[in-house]
């Protein structure tokens, strides 16, 4: 794994596992992650007043990661917790090595370990650095 992408976390190792694919050459493995009755909302900000809010399920998820940049932003953990079937990520976005954006996700997992919710919060109004 590259030195840019979130190592695995023992605090997070669903959501860590998550951003290290995400941030890789093949982003599009996250889609193995999903279960089959899979719901996400990104809510994705850039600054100002407008957002943009990608949600729906695998299909929409394909459309997602289908937009994204590639190889110019990676996702690092700041603080995470696990407890059951859930998880907490609070992150910070990088683009070029440079804090761009803080996120936080959220996750509740299938007794299989896939995600079935998947909600995630981004905006560069606030950085944690």
């Amino acid at each position: 794994m590259p030195a840019t992408q979130t190592p695995p976390s023992a605090t997070a190792p669903f959501l860590s596992a998550w951003f290290a694919l995400l941030d890789g050459p093949d982003a599009s493995r996250i889609l193995d992650l999903v279960s089959d009755d899979f719901s996400f909302s990104i809510l994705f900000s850039t600054g100002g007043d407008g957002a943009t809010d990608f949600h729906g399920g695998r299909t929409e998820m394909e459309g997602y990661l289908a937009q994204r940049e590639r190889g110019t932003r990676t996702h690092h953990l700041l603080t995470g917790s696990a407890q059951g079937h859930d998880e907490l990520f609070l992150g910070e976005v990088r683009r070029s090595g440079e804090p761009e954006a803080t996120f936080v996700a959220s996750a509740r997992l299938d007794p299989t370990g896939k995600v079935r919710r998947l909600l995630i919060g981004r905006s560069p109004a606030v950085l944690f650095a």
